[in-house]
């Protein structure tokens, strides 16, 4: 371990898959916060994914389910990485991380934003790990795995 990553502390979002059926979300901020998230994701693959930051939860039922429909229904929990994404495919993953979320307390709006699928990041999108744009810069939308 690095020097560096002595001082961080790391936190897996699901144990142990002690989440499973409850159908929980998060986005998580990157920020040098010195407390970096970890979770499963890749479908079958099992990747293990993990980015430092801040933790916004997703609240309300069956929030994933666009997303396991894409990932687990037409790509079949092999994950995705590095996919070349068939276009109409691509704007049913653009539709589904619209979730509404609000921004840092620093922010004058206080509306609710969409997360907007980060398309430069487009070879990083996986399954329980899909690169979004928020109103605070950067981020990853995470849910529970498949597998």
């Amino acid at each position: 371990m690095r020097e560096a990553d002595r001082n961080k502390r790391y936190i897996f979002l699901d144990p142990y898959s002690s989440g499973s059926g409850q159908g929980w979300m998060f986005v998580i901020v990157a920020a040098p916060t010195g407390v970096i998230y970890q979770n499963q994701g890749g479908g079958y693959g099992c990747v293990q994914y993990q980015q430092e930051g801040y933790l916004i939860p997703l609240l309300g039922p069956d929030l994933d389910d666009e997303l396991k429909e894409i990932f687990v229904g037409e790509l079949k929990g092999h994950g995705s990485r590095r996919l070349d994404w068939p276009a109409d495919l691509l704007d049913r993953l653009r539709a589904a991380v619209g979730f509404h979320v609000h921004g840092s307390a620093n922010r004058d709006d206080p509306l609710p934003t969409p997360l907007v699928l980060d398309e430069s990041r487009l070879s990083e999108v996986d399954e329980a790990w899909v690169p979004v744009l928020t109103p605070d810069g950067p981020g990853v939308l995470v849910w529970e795995n498949s597998d």
